[in-house]
């Protein structure tokens, strides 16, 4: 199972460089259209580009679940014992999860919306947006149970965490 998930991990940071580099092109062209006179005012580059950047945040947010790059806020001191800060860990992934929850049971139903709507300037479907929710949702839940498994067996272990220096 954690091989598939790296896999996944590997394939959610591809979509994102090319998600990336996509959106580099409506922001090229909607800048050229207005500060020069080649090219008429496209409306759609505006629209594509923040439909693009809507999935460049829930892809990297999924990412940053599974490398632990999201921010976070220490409000107690790093505990010294291995079981004690896989309890503090457990505490803040739960918490993660429970999100998590609510974003794939919410999202279900905001995309079953989207389905049924079209953007008025470029036409496409806002489902292909929409369901980027209840997707980042059900993908913490996965690399947050990898997260939490781990927790649970650090809990268990009562020695001390290994020396990084």
């Amino acid at each position: 199972m954690k091989s598939l998930l790296d896999g996944y991990y590997r394939f959610l940071k591809t979509v994102l460089t090319y998600l990336m580099g996509l959106m580099i092109i409506p922001v090229f062209l909607q800048v050229l259209s207005r500060f020069t006179g080649i090219l008429p005012r496209y409306i759609w580059t505006e629209e594509v580009a923040r439909f693009c950047f809507v999935w460049i945040i829930m892809i990297g947010s999924m990412i940053a679940v599974k490398d632990g790059s999201h921010f976070d806020v220490d409000l107690l001191p790093k505990p010294k014992r291995l079981r004690n800060r896989g309890m503090l860990q457990l505490v803040r992934h739960f918490s993660m999860f429970v999100l998590a929850l609510i974003f794939l049971w919410y999202g279900i139903d905001f995309a079953k919306f989207g389905m049924a709507q079209t953007s008025e300037m470029s036409g496409i479907n806002m489902l292909s947006i929409y369901i980027s929710f209840p997707l980042a949702g059900l993908t913490w839940i996965l690399f947050l149970t990898e997260k939490l498994v781990r927790d649970i067996q650090n809990i268990r272990s009562n020695r001390e965490p290994e020396s990084n220096g």
